[in-house]
């Protein structure tokens, strides 16, 4: 796919610099434009917008409400709420043709649980339940009977979200929102942030890679894998860099019957359904920080550690052939693996929106109104993200969440 070239934007200033227009970047930009209209100049600053190489366009498109915070279950309830009202919200922006939908595939997922961990996975399940989710633990006969083509021979059983969980058009999401975000007057530009002017605990500027200089009144950190670059423009750190995530699209020759979740198993490996096909996935054993631009996969991955798992928790996969492949990257939070949402304590206007660990996309409709509440209003109006703010970075203090993958 060809990259555009760089373009200056149309303005010397801004309200509002949004840095990344992917998936959390367009859905700042969208919510600020729905609740600022011509109130205020926004403008976003992609460095590719072809989002050849986005952690959105790379990711494997999931939602799932199986958490064991309250707030990351209800950040995924708004979410889906988004996902299945899309085209009734994005209609406006599509007044010649109909607004597509998000393809959303609601088959669950299906956390696999070693005996020693079902008192958690049953505690965890009784949190989502009490929160509205429709999650349900099944025990190893139940399990087997519902799923018969599962080896449970070593779990203790396991959790099913049996609505309201799947996967979808990711590209689809970040498009409508960049296209609603577009349609109520913000500027995107496909050009590289190579610099802030920090003075008097603000950002004041953004320089640009193709020599201009913005001023802004307010810069949002939505850079996704590079957030730590774009913070240390600013003098700041954040404990955020990129792990590289392989995925796998491969054939049976034995198909595996009925509507197939996606599968957890205790080795970490995930497998779900791609029409004819499947995709898998998992956690690699070299898991540090990766090269910005480095977007290779190791094979071997799939070859000697995704497959033998595969084949011994769905022993239908014993003939397998990979048919595609690719590499994407997390935006890793190393202290806790959760966003980081909230201004800077120090430079006061300068936003974060990052560290969503893999999380980023279903994240990121939540994400975005909250970013778009506290410039706005000052404060959350919605869900309290407060948490997930950059303070407890500077007190080492994690965000206990459980259920990472």
């Amino acid at each position: 796919m060809a990259t555009p070239p760089y373009q200056a934007p149309a303005r010397a200033g801004y309200d509002i610099v949004v840095v990344g227009g992917a998936a959390v970047g367009s859905s700042v930009a969208y919510w600020l434009s729905q609740a600022l209209g011509a109130r205020a100049s926004i403008l976003v600053v992609e460095r590719d917008s072809s989002y050849e190489f986005s952690s959105t366009a790379l990711s494997t498109s999931a939602i799932r409400q199986q958490y064991s915070n309250p707030i990351n279950v209800k950040i995924s309830q708004f979410g889906i709420e988004v996902i299945r009202g899309f085209p009734e919200r994005m209609a406006p922006f599509f007044k010649d043709e109909p607004a597509p939908g998000l393809g959303f595939r609601e088959h669950g997922y299906l956390y696999c649980c070693s005996v020693d961990g079902v008192d958690a996975a049953r505690a965890r399940v009784d949190l989502q339940r009490s929160l509205g989710a429709h999650t349900v633990f099944l025990e190893p006969g139940p399990l087997k009977d519902r799923f018969p083509w599962l080896n449970t021979d070593d779990l203790g059983g396991g959790a099913w979200g049996s609505r309201d969980e799947g996967w979808f058009d990711s590209m689809g999401l970040l498009n409508g929102f960049r296209r609603a975000a577009r349609g109520s007057g913000v500027e995107y530009v496909n050009n590289a942030v190579a610099g802030l002017d920090v003075a008097g605990g603000k950002v004041g500027a953004a320089m640009l890679a193709t020599g201009e200089t913005v001023s802004c009144g307010t810069l949002v950190n939505a850079a996704g894998p590079r957030a730590q670059q774009v913070a240390a423009m600013a003098g700041l750190s954040i404990p955020v860099e990129p792990r590289k995530r392989y995925s796998f699209v491969f054939s049976s020759a034995t198909p595996v019957p009925g509507r197939m979740p996606n599968v957890i198993d205790l080795s970490g490996t995930f497998v779900r359904p791609e029409g004819e096909l499947f995709l898998a996935g998992n956690t690699p054993l070299d898991d540090g920080p990766a090269d910005y631009d480095d977007f290779r996969t190791d094979h071997r991955e799939f070859d000697e550690r995704i497959w033998p798992s595969l084949w011994h928790r769905i022993p239908a996969f014993d003939s397998l052939k990979v048919r595609q492949s690719w590499t994407g990257h997390y935006e890793y939070n190393v202290l806790d693996h959760n966003g980081i949402v909230g201004f800077h304590p120090k430079v006061t206007n300068f936003m974060f929106a990052n560290g969503f660990s893999g999380h980023g996309l279903q994240q990121s409709p939540a994400v975005g109104r909250a970013v778009s509440e506290l410039i706005v209003h000052g404060a959350f109006q919605t869900l309290d993200l407060s948490p997930f703010g950059y303070e407890r970075i500077t007190r080492n203090e994690p965000f206990l969440e459980e259920a990472v993958i």
